[in-house]
């Protein structure tokens, strides 16, 4: 069975922890946007991850939804890319967005 916390525990374990100027560490959550908290080049490791545990085709996901060419991190153009997002995908043993 497919839990959010197996879910999240995956990306929690791919991804590096960010920290606040004061050395606190920022905790990833499921609603925790991951464009504004992963490294880019960090995302791709924790996608095939995921994709292996729980047999999900990540290659589906328009990446361009979530990454927009020549926008900066911040842009509002672009859609929020979440750990939920993920978990619900993994449940339904699709992906369900974009």
């Amino acid at each position: 069975m497919v839990t959010d916390d197996a879910v999240l525990k995956i990306f929690r374990d791919e991804l590096s922890i960010p920290v606040t100027w004061r050395l606190k560490k920022i905790p990833l959550e499921l609603d925790t946007c991951l464009q504004d908290y992963a490294e880019n080049d960090e995302l791709p490791d924790a996608l095939e991850e995921y994709s292996k545990r729980f047999n999900i085709d990540t290659s589906v996901i328009d990446m361009a939804n979530y990454f927009p060419e020549g926008k900066k991190k911040s842009s509002s153009d672009r859609k929020p890319l979440t750990v939920r997002m993920f978990a619900e995908s993994a449940k339904a043993g699709r992906w369900l967005y974009d």
